[in-house]
């Protein structure tokens, strides 16, 4: 029998908001954290809007001092934040920075899509080019690291289990909670930090702005540049931020009174091999189809329990295509199809971070008994208009919610999906 998992805690820095409460208040009221930002219009990007986390550089201040806040770029500071904001709120302290105990039931799995090219661009190679090498200071190897966020929180936590970075594009969020919920099965950790983060940058999103698949047609109206759904969708908003979720094994949580805020009840993940359509940019449908029923199947739930979707859905031309791919893998028509909500349309695409900032949506849509809404969707898609009435255009306030899907597709043509449950203790 498969050891149980739940959410016993999380924290998350999105566009929208910092902190649980604030974005579930964010998410009920469909408020967007997308804004123009003046940088990418002196660069001369097309696209000038993007989802930034506002006033980070204060909350981090809050939380490190000035020797910690060196060592910190915004890829590891929404980690960070994210994974003390978790801790704390799944019933723990952070220990002191002296302290020599260390946690061997607990480890983190956090990445990134790209990491920190910010870095790598500001500071790494300027320096080098001037020949500066011995000026960079120790610091600079950990912030550029592929593994410097989960690095750091293990520092941080003192976690002595399982530790390291993964990072497979969009659907790096996902994957890492995936990962983390078959340690916890396997009986080899008692709980995990999970998730992922992206850092806000020019460098990051420069080489999206080449290949014009960001949005480009709303920087004098930002909060309506994401449209995912939409008949006038015109690309997808870059975005940035963090979120972990503490994933813990059922027993362990309950001995300890833990609070519950959903079940993380089963998941996969797989790739297109970039055949059958698939591409690098592009899914191969069977292979999306695959992971969803290998999720629902590793769930032990039926298709039909599936009461709503978390999209991908980035306000591109793939929209349509997900739509339709859910619909014949969760043997739905049009007529009985869940809900359909993308959190992208409030705080584009944080890549990297997509999948973990919006499984905690998902886990607060459940904790909850709510849908947010989907905005700017109301020109649905012509090819799926047959769906139109399940996307939520207004909070939908559902205390009989019990299964929400969550999916990631990223670029390589890799796939998530996970199965969250509303925690009821029979």
């Amino acid at each position: 029998m498969k050891r149980r998992v739940v959410i016993t805690g999380m924290g998350v820095a999105a566009p929208n908001a910092h902190g649980l409460e604030d974005f579930t208040a964010a998410l009920r009221a469909g408020r967007s954290g997308i804004r123009h930002i003046k940088e990418l219009e002196d660069l001369n990007f097309a696209c000038q809007v993007g989802g930034i986390p506002e006033n980070f550089e204060a909350v981090r201040r809050r939380y490190f001092d000035h020797e910690k806040l060196m060592s910190i770029n915004d890829n590891i500071g929404y980690a960070s934040v994210a994974a003390m904001d978790a801790w704390r709120d799944a019933g723990f302290d952070v220990p002191d920075g002296d302290s020599e105990d260390v946690d061997w039931d607990t480890g983190v799995i956090l990445g990134s899509g790209i990491g920190g090219m910010d870095t790598i661009a500001r500071t790494v190679v300027p320096m080098v080019n001037a020949g500066r090498v011995r000026r960079m200071g120790s610091r600079i190897v950990e912030q550029v690291m592929n593994s410097g966020t989960s690095a750091r929180i293990a520092g941080l936590l003192a976690l002595g289990n399982q530790v390291t970075s993964n990072s497979s594009a969009c659907s790096t969020g996902n994957e890492a909670i995936i990962a983390a919920l078959e340690r916890i099965r396997a009986g080899a950790a008692e709980r995990m930090l999970a998730g992922g983060s992206e850092g806000a940058s020019p460098y990051i999103w420069s080489g999206f702005d080449a290949m014009r698949v960001i949005c480009r047609k709303f920087n004098d109206d930002p909060e309506r540049a994401s449209r995912p759904l939409s008949a006038s969708a015109a690309g997808f908003v870059p975005g940035a931020g963090g979120a972990v979720l503490v994933l813990e094994e059922l027993e362990t949580a309950r001995r300890r009174g833990a609070r519950i805020y959903a079940e993380v009840a089963g998941g996969a993940v797989n790739c297109g091999g970039q055949r059958r359509s698939g591409s690098m940019t592009a899914p191969n449908p069977e292979g999306v189809r695959r992971c969803i029923r290998q999720a629902v199947a590793d769930a032990a739930i039926s298709p039909r329990d599936v009461q709503a979707i978390n999209g991908h859905l980035t306000a591109t031309y793939a929209d349509p295509v997900e739509v339709r791919n859910w619909a014949e893998a969760l043997e739905r028509t049009p007529a009985d199809f869940p809900f359909i909500n993308s959190t992208k349309s409030m705080i584009g695409h944080c890549l990297g971070a997509a999948g973990a900032i919006e499984s905690v949506a998902v886990a607060l849509q459940l904790h909850g008994g709510f849908l947010h809404p989907s905005v700017n969707s109301e020109d649905v898609h012509p090819e799926i208009e047959a769906y139109g009435d399940k996307i939520p255009r207004e909070v939908l306030e559902m205390p009989e919610l019990r299964v929400i899907a969550k999916a990631g597709f990223g670029f390589g043509d890799v796939n998530s999906c996970l199965i969250f449950k509303k925690w009821e203790d029979a």
